[in-house]
Formats: structure tokens, sequence, C-alpha cells
């Protein structure tokens, strides 16, 4: 039974069997990845930016003889912003090849087209099924990167020392846990604004207007994802030259994800770029002990990024791809399907 589900008001239960779910599928898709946790899950699925909607649905195994409610095993939520909607579908491993997985995405694609939204986008990791599932109902692929992953028991921690002193004369490094403060927040903006940074991809846009990054903090921290930034000052101007972001999500704390690393045009050729990096690591060894790894995703055409995650010990773990589809012929060939 697939049914229109809000995980604001779904029980605790719901949320642990929605948790199975999500655990089952990432021990056999994404094997080395650490098991997700129940802090802060119903606000990670329910909070989002002002001007987005999340529509959930659920598909739930019937209940058991003596009452007992069935177990989550699929799930579907839409993220309507812009003019895209963008997709993620869950089904558990034992209930693929069913035809849950295409019920699933046609109750969301029905209400997109409703919506009046023309395109849905949807991320797929490589090497999973979901690749041969997204191509077969008609999904293309747009853009491609790689995700490396940094195992942080291998660090050198005296060469990573080395590197964040390693910045050109004039510019300083600062470190705010849980955001720029309210007074850079303008530099900090600009400084994104300048550089629409190649590993950026079109699902996960990232904020360059002030209000914006301010709701965009606000967002993280009610969805229990600490943000940690790292910024270069250039000392003759005060503007910001170069920030690096990184977010600790209660839901998997021991692995941290990397958001935007900009270097501002004008300043780039001072090793900038590798010191905030080094310096973010450096802070996050003491500010989040129980880290373990942490995880970045860049444009495999960015090869000056890709080198610098590589003097920092990242090793490259999968491809992960964006997939888009028109809504009104994905609309149409899975209904034709049924």
């Amino acid at each position: 039974m697939v049914r229109e589900w809000d995980p604001r008001t779904a029980s605790s239960a719901e949320i642990a069997s929605l948790l199975d779910t999500l655990n089952a599928v990432l021990a056999v898709d994404l094997p080395r990845d650490p098991p997700w946790q129940e802090n802060s899950l119903r606000e990670y699925l329910a909070e989002v930016m002002p001007g987005e909607r999340r529509i959930s649905w659920v598909a739930q195994a019937e209940p058991a003889t003596n009452g007992t409610p069935g177990a989550i095993l699929g799930q579907v939520h839409v993220l309507l912003l812009g003019d895209i909607g963008v997709l993620e579908v869950l089904v558990h491993p034992s209930e693929r090849r069913s035809g849950l997985g295409r019920e699933l995405v046609r109750t969301a694609a029905r209400r997109v087209y409703q919506e009046g939204f023309q395109s849905i986008g949807v991320e797929v990791v490589g090497d999973t099924p979901a690749v041969a599932f997204y191509e077969a109902i008609g999904f293309t692929k747009e853009y491609v990167e790689t995700r490396s992953v940094l195992d942080l028991t291998a660090v050198d921690w005296t060469e990573l020392a080395e590197m964040a002193a390693g910045i050109g004369a004039g510019y300083h490094l600062e470190f705010h846990p849980g955001g720029p403060p309210d007074e850079l927040i303008e530099a900090y903006a600009r400084a994104k604004a300048e550089v629409r940074d190649v590993e950026d991809g079109e699902l996960r846009p990232s904020s360059y207007d002030p209000q914006r990054l301010r709701d965009s903090l606000d967002c993280l921290h009610r969805r229990g994802m600490k943000p940690y930034i790292v910024l270069a000052q250039h000392e003759q101007t005060g503007e910001v030259a170069g920030l690096t972001e990184v977010v600790v999500p209660a839901q998997h704390p021991t692995r941290a994800d990397q958001y935007d690393t900009i270097v501002v045009q004008d300043h780039r050729g001072y090793g900038i770029d590798r010191a905030i990096k080094a310096r973010m690591l450096l802070e996050l060894r003491s500010a989040e002990p129980q880290l373990v790894e942490v995880q970045t995703w860049n444009a495999q055409a960015n090869e000056a990024m890709l080198k610098v995650n590589a003097e920092l010990g990242y090793r490259p773990d999968r491809e992960w791809c964006e997939y888009s589809v028109d809504v009104a012929d994905l609309v149409h060939r899975l209904d034709a399907g049924r």
C-alpha cells in the first residue's frame, strides 16, 4: 500500500521502520558507508528551506494478524524547488524487482506533473541497481561527480598542519563552528556569488544571497546537521578570499560531508584551497572527536580540487550521477507500463 506520509506527524515506530529500510539499502548498495542513526531523522526528513516543499509517500506492508502495523518497505519524496522536482526513492532490497520502485516513482511523478513542474531530477549512485532502474524508465544522465572519502585514522597530522600553514602572505584563516558570524555573511555570500564552482551540481544548489545563506544555515541546524566553516580573509581589504564548508550530520556523526570549497578568482595561486581544507580537518579533530571519515564530491573536470584532495589523503570511491527526465514523458511511460 502506497500512501502519502508526513514525517512530522509519523509515529516513532514508522520512523524506526524507515530507518531499518534505509540501512538495509546501505548495507547492500554502499556497504562501506556508516549506518544511519535515528538522531534527528524526523527533522532531517521534514525541514526545508523557505520557498521549498517536500512531499513524501511510503509503501507499507499489510498489518500483522495481531494488528501490529506493517513495516515500511519503501519511501519516495520529492523536493519542489525552483522549476524542478528532486526525487529520492528508497526500496528495501527484499522488494526490488517487484514493481514497487516504479509505483513509487509514478506516484511522485504524477504529483509533480499536477503541480505544474516540467522536469524531475534524481541523484543516482554509480555501481548500484538504481542506474539501470532510472535509465529503463527514461531518465538521462546529465552530470557526473566523483565521491572521495578521507580516512581520518590514516592522516599524517604533522604534515596536515604544515599544509594549513602554507598560505601566501597577506591572508589569515578563521574557523567558525556553526557558520560565519553575521558581520561576515555579506562578504561570505559575495565570495560564493562570484564563483559558480564547477563542483556545484544543479540538485544541490548553493546559497549566494545573504538572506538565503542565513536561511540555509538555519535549515541545517533544524535538520540536525552542524556546519563548520573555515575562511581565508584578505588582510588588506577584509574580503573573504576563500572558504570551505563541512557539515556533521547527527544521522551519521562518524562521517562528515564536505560542502562548498571556493577560492575567489583574484586570490587564486596563494595556496588558499589546500590551506583552508587542511585547517578544517585539524579543527574537526578536536571539535568532533567521533569523526572517522569525511566525504566530498567533485566534478571530474575539476582537476585542481581533485589534486588538492589527493594531497590531503582523499581516495576516490565511486561515481555520483545526476539524471533528469521530462515529467509528462515519465508519467506517460509509467502509466502505459501498468
